[in-house]
């Protein structure tokens, strides 16, 4: 099969990098949510040499993120792990957890279900890092995020760009709290937050 090919990793890979690299500077693990083609694992790995990239993923996806995992030969970047939110979650703890472009794709329940997840996973102080579009106070930010809304619930009625402040409301129930909030080309954020309550042994 041929690698799979995603022209938006393409594009955004380098402006997220350039936040990344401050931003997980001290961190030695992550777990990326929903890694999709594999794009954005092989590329921040190889610029964050210090930093254990995890993939994962639900399994009908594993092949190709493979593909480009065996290509780089990467020696952070180990085998990808089967991860759907709505089963139990793979073993490991980790100081970061990282998503992008996932929670406007997956249904509302299962939005629940990641952040739900993140205090089994993370590490005390952990990091937890989503990209992508977000509605402002029940608004779209631009007329292209609304076309892209109208596109997604189109194709699928449970998608759909997530507002901010009810992902925050998850987020905080999680036991994290935002602390860094960037404004990124096309009228994407980078949103991350920090786990301040003690999280389970899980």
């Amino acid at each position: 099969m041929d690698k799979p090919y995603s022209e938006a990793c393409e594009r955004n890979k380098a402006p997220i990098l350039a936040q990344l690299r401050a931003l997980y500077a001290d961190v030695g693990t992550l777990l990326e949510v929903g890694s999709g083609t594999g794009q954005h694992a092989v590329h921040f790995a190889a610029a964050l040499p210090q930093l254990l990239w995890q993939c994962s993923d639900i399994a009908a996806n594993l092949p190709g993120i493979r593909l480009w995992l065996d290509e780089a030969r990467l020696p952070n970047l180990p085998p990808p792990l089967t991860l759907d939110v709505d089963q139990p979650w793979p073993p490991g703890r980790y100081d970061a957890v990282y998503t992008a472009n996932t929670l406007h794709i997956m249904g509302w329940p299962q939005v629940r279900a990641l952040f739900a997840g993140l205090p089994q996973v993370l590490r005390p102080q952990g990091l937890f890092t989503a990209y992508g579009p977000f509605n402002r106070g029940g608004q779209f930010t631009s007329d292209s995020n609304q076309r892209f809304d109208a596109s997604l619930r189109a194709g699928d009625a449970a998608r759909g760009i997530r507002d901010f402040e009810a992902v925050d409301a998850l987020a905080r129930a999680a036991g994290l709290r935002l602390m860094a909030e960037v404004a990124m080309p096309a009228n994407n954020f980078l949103l991350t937050w920090r786990q301040c309550a003690p999280s389970p042994v899980g």
